[in-house]
């Protein structure tokens, strides 16, 4: 068995505009969450998600959702920090086809992410080294997700 173990660096949560649906495309259905806001709590990082950025999601036909996901987040002290990631939100075998209905998936919904950050600042230029995982859940009915992130070591 390979050793590991899991490190917490940051708690956060995103709120999010009305989506913009642009509906079936070959791939899935397209929807673009736009950020407008958040906050992030430690233990390693405090500060805000900037609003900018957005999750541009497809919905495919099995109902998985796959994520793709760019947010900038700021820190107390001022530090820019870069954060993409993809993931998943499964919202069962018709997720799809309830979508299509006007159908949202319940509240707390659960959501998996590997994020990756990128800054330049020095107080936080440990995060380029990093492989994260992240466990979140979405509460569409308030427009806000929420995330726990953890680096694998």
């Amino acid at each position: 068995m390979i050793e590991y173990s899991m490190e917490h660096i940051v708690s956060y949560t995103g709120k999010l505009a009305q989506p913009e649906v642009i509906g079936p495309v070959p791939e899935g259905i397209r929807v673009n969450f736009y950020v407008t806001g958040g906050s992030m709590t430690g233990p390693k990082l405090y500060g805000k998600v900037r609003p900018v950025g957005a999750d541009w999601l497809t919905l495919r036909r099995d109902g998985i959702a796959a994520l793709d996901v760019r947010v900038t987040m700021e820190t107390n002290d001022g530090a820019l920090i870069y954060v993409t990631y993809s993931g998943i939100i499964d919202l069962g075998e018709n997720g799809y086809e309830d979508f299509l209905k006007g159908v949202m998936p319940p509240s707390g919904t659960a959501i998996r992410i590997s994020p990756r950050f990128q800054t330049s600042h020095p107080n936080y230029i440990w995060l380029n080294r990093l492989h994260c995982v992240g466990v979140g859940q979405a509460f569409l009915e308030r427009s806000e997700v929420a995330y726990d992130v953890y680096a694998v070591r």
